[in-house]
């Protein structure tokens, strides 16, 4: 049962770890946990999701608590239902970019507040474990709320003079595909062409994880066959977007951070902009040079959220492809992401490459992974190895030099390490690598 709690979330593999009775279990355990009515729940499209969303709605009612189904949704249509519709909590079935043979469910409270190991996980994960299950004296009750078309308005209200424009986009047969052709009619001045729109949960074109370069061929070669201004790629769930330019080069995620934080500080002059802390050095001083305050935070959604929140910042990202808006409950959302991307090439016009080409003013490996059979001692030869420069551990530690800097953190959920460098030339950045892959060794 450990093996599924995650820090952010409950993931693992369908039939053997994921069942139908662990996930009454858990639909019983999240409805005590959260203790008050209603909490909304969808599901994605993979296979077994609807057997896994029955069974979580029987644990939930049976708890006494009621629950609102809006069906087949993205992850972030399900945390705008929940901020919308004022509900005590949210649960989304999905495993995310997941394979298809994964399933899994992601939890949030209040306004979509994160539900991971350090803000109620571990106690539902605890109350699954002791075999507790609780049978109210009532059992609560069920309704449907199809929040389809008002959460496409809501995505519309950040599209401020789009286009025009021509884009190709990639769902990957995920929830995206349900949603975006209402969006694009809100949108008549983008020309659009699609791939892979039908919702499918066994994926048949590719696993619905953006960030595999060999995912996004499809992509690149429609917007280059189309001549396409930009080109968008989603995760199954919809709550991560991964970009390429006129040319099909992937634009970063942190270097998308960088532009969407210079558009947002224009209408938020002064905000603090949070970004995790495996960003290039670019993001934070592009946002000095807006006028803003750079925020590092640890990697994770419910880190990022709970920092913006705490500081009343209008926009967050990460490095993976989640982007984070004030005005959507602080959520993630792929969708508005790119109509964001949108708002910014529409106004700063030319090709998208020649706006990102300014931000490539350093060299980074992105991040690799090192399968380590004791990461904590790797991580203390690493530290010490470093002790003489400067060091912070906000999560692992991030280690910085003249001329170049690390971050090397745990993984959460396997026994890998990874690792992030940059430098201000190549040089410098292979050297660094060089130097650190004779403690980790050979990368997977």
């Amino acid at each position: 049962m450990n093996s599924i709690f995650k820090a952010y979330d409950i993931r693992g593999e369908y039939g053997s770890q994921i069942t139908e009775e662990i996930a009454r279990k858990i639909g019983n355990a999240f409805g005590s946990f959260i203790g008050s009515s209603p909490i909304v729940l969808g599901r994605d499209v993979r296979v077994s999701s609807p057997s896994l969303c029955r069974e979580i709605q029987e644990g939930i009612q049976d708890a006494g608590i009621d629950v609102i189904t809006v069906g087949p949704v993205t992850t972030p249509a399900l945390y705008y239902a929940t901020g919308a519709l004022e509900a005590a909590g949210g649960l989304m079935v999905t495993a995310s970019h997941n394979p298809g043979k994964d399933n899994g469910f992601k939890l949030c409270g209040r306004e979509a507040r994160p539900i991971g190991s350090d803000s109620g996980l571990k106690e539902i994960q605890s109350l699954v474990e002791s075999g507790r299950y609780e049978r109210a004296g009532r059992s609560g009750t069920s309704s449907v709320n199809d929040i389809r078309k008002r959460y496409v308005e809501h995505i519309l209200s950040f599209a401020k003079d789009v286009g025009p424009l021509r884009i190709a986009t990639d769902t990957a047969n995920g929830m995206v595909g349900t949603f975006l052709p209402d969006l694009l009619r809100g949108l008549p001045l983008v020309e659009a062409k699609s791939l892979f729109m039908e919702p499918d949960g066994s994926f048949p074109n590719h696993e619905p994880n953006p960030l595999v370069p060999a995912n996004l061929d499809p992509l690149r070669e429609a917007v280059r066959s189309m001549g396409a201004d930009l080109g968008f790629a989603f995760d199954g769930d919809g709550d991560r977007c991964a970009v390429v330019d006129e040319e099909g080069t992937t634009v970063a995620g942190d270097l998308l951070t960088a532009l969407i934080a210079r558009e947002m500080l224009q209408r938020h002059p002064g905000s603090p902009i949070v970004y995790d802390l495996r960003s290039s050095q670019v993001v934070a001083d592009e946002i000095r040079a807006a006028g803003g305050e750079p925020v590092t935070e640890r990697t994770g959604h419910s880190f990022i959220k709970a920092k913006m929140r705490s500081l009343d910042s209008p926009f967050g990202g990460e490095l993976s492809g989640h982007f984070y808006f004030r005005d959507n409950y602080y959520a993630d959302s792929g969708l508005i992401a790119m109509v964001e991307i949108m708002v910014l090439a529409t106004k700063m016009k030319g090709p998208f490459s020649e706006i990102v080409q300014p931000l490539r003013r350093f060299h980074t490996t992105g991040e690799i992974n090192f399968r380590i059979q004791d990461p904590d001692a790797v991580m203390a030869q690493v530290e010490e190895a470093f002790r003489q420069e400067s060091i912070t551990r906000l999560d692992g530690i991030t280690v910085r030099m003249e001329g170049w800097w690390f971050n090397l953190r745990k993984s959460n959920t396997e026994p890998l390490v990874r690792l992030n460098v940059e430098g201000g030339t190549l040089q410098a950045m292979e050297q660094g690598l060089e130097r650190l892959q004779k403690m980790l060794g050979t990368p997977i």
